[in-house]
């Protein structure tokens, strides 16, 4: 059973007179003035096969404050349940129940099963508020994109076929444990990683390609192994073989996919296109970023809008490395949807610069649309004067400040849970959380 407010809160629930306290304050109160929204939390903590009797969980209101304050103060885990034991302001922010102090897997498994749309109705409403406290109104907009890192080591064939190993031999040996005796196997891991690394440090191709034969051939001997347990353990129905099937079918595919992916490139010397390219074994959700002649990132491309106020307007995670250029139109589609108008005056990187960009954008109502490269552009064709074009281009360049303080402040420069649900939930929580801030700042008290 779970509720979604503390019921009662402690006469001793104080704030510091810090400036963090004040902030924390000031965020307290917008959350209590919309209360709505922890009933999309407790929906989302919500499971159909759990009576609504028993024990008392987390209270959504709880888990919502502990997010924020996990992103707004950049903590782990375990730093978020000291510090909620710990902090007096804290706690009085997190409205914990009297006596209750949450463990780190409580938290870790109420916090991220938060949905990203939750979060993006949450930053709904913070906008609301903040366009009639008048804000942000939507009117002058500046577009940006950017990348958020995913948790995974920089990629290499050699380094993700040891990954296959070690994680079948690991699979392996949890099969051995279920069956008892009889998995007939070997141990290939030292193998393996002795390849991998002959690899990172061997000169010219022909003696790399001898390694990497040795190497793929492990992997294909212990893929045989893998299926081979698979087999035997396909009839029984002990509840902890069906988990290590479930981690089988996983991983199969994917280790199947790498060893592929390797005979490709490295045997055949064949180019693989990035779309096809599998970068993590533990994150395959994970593309591959290339921005001009930057160094390649592995994640994914976030496209952003920002108002006047600094506030996150919009924010679409994408799927590939679009070009910029053919995201323009969707986003401001987007802002019309959400302000039931085009945005008076826009500003884009010059990514985003195009003929058609700039006719579309002027016949959906947006009246000076500034790029920050001109692309082949006219000045008189995107505004109205030099002056305009100015200060437009100026006021573009303020999102680059916003995007540093978002991944330095916010944990927006690389995604720490793993799987692309709980990546979208990590980026979303982020941003409402460096709204949240924001929005405490800029209202007058």
């Amino acid at each position: 059973m779970r509720q979604e407010r503390t019921v009662q809160a402690s006469i001793f629930d104080l704030s510091a007179t810090h400036e963090i306290g004040h902030e924390l304050k000031a965020m307290s109160q917008w959350l209590d003035e919309h209360g709505d929204l922890l009933g999309l939390v407790g929906r989302d903590l919500g499971r159909p096969d759990v009576k609504a009797t028993g024990r008392q969980g987390l209270p959504a209101e709880a888990v919502l404050r502990g997010a924020l304050l996990k992103q707004y103060r950049q903590l782990s885990y375990q730093e978020l349940a000291f510090h909620l034991e710990d902090s007096a302001s804290f706690r009085a922010f997190a409205r914990l129940p009297w006596s209750w102090s949450p463990q780190k897997s409580v938290l870790q498994k109420t916090i991220s099963a938060i949905r990203p749309e939750t979060w993006e109705q949450i930053n709904r409403a913070l906008l609301s508020s903040a366009r009639q406290a008048k804000l942000e109104d939507g009117t002058v907009v500046r577009l940006d994109s950017t990348v958020t890192s995913a948790l995974m080591h920089e990629p290499s064939d050699s380094s993700l076929l040891w990954d296959a190993v070690r994680v079948m031999v690991r699979l392996l040996k949890k099969a051995d444990t279920l069956v008892g005796a009889g998995l007939a196997w070997r141990d290939h891991c030292r193998a393996a990683k002795k390849r991998a690394r002959k690899i990172q440090f061997t000169r010219g191709r022909p003696n790399r390609v001898q390694l990497y034969r040795e190497l793929i051939a492990i992997a294909s001997a212990t893929l045989a192994y893998l299926k081979q347990a698979t087999e035997r353990l396909a009839v029984a129905s002990n509840p902890l073989v069906q988990l290590w099937q479930a981690q089988v079918h996983h991983y199969r595919p994917l280790i199947e996919r790498i060893i592929k992916q390797s005979e490709r490139r490295v045997l055949a010397g064949e180019p693989l296109p990035a779309s096809e390219k599998l970068v993590s074994l533990f994150e395959p959700h994970s593309d591959i970023i290339v921005k001009g002649s930057r160094e390649a990132e592995y994640g994914h491309k976030l496209n952003l809008t920002t108002g006047r106020s600094g506030m996150i307007l919009d924010l679409v995670i994408e799927a590939g490395n679009p070009p910029d250029s053919e995201r323009l139109l969707p986003m401001l589609e987007r802002h019309i949807a959400v302000y039931g108008q085009a945005p008076r005056q826009a500003a884009a990187d010059g990514g985003f610069a195009s003929r058609g960009n700039l006719t579309t954008a002027k016949t959906w109502g947006v009246r000076d649309m500034a790029f920050h490269k001109k692309a082949g552009l006219k000045v008189e064709d995107m505004v109205r004067s030099n002056w305009v074009y100015r200060k437009l281009r100026n006021f573009r360049a303020g999102i680059e400040a916003g995007i540093s303080c978002l991944k330095r402040a916010y944990g927006l420069a690389r995604c720490t849970w793993r799987g692309l649900d709980h990546f979208k939930t990590y980026v979303w929580s982020s941003v409402v959380a460096y709204n949240l801030v924001l929005f405490t700042r800029l209202k007058p008290t």
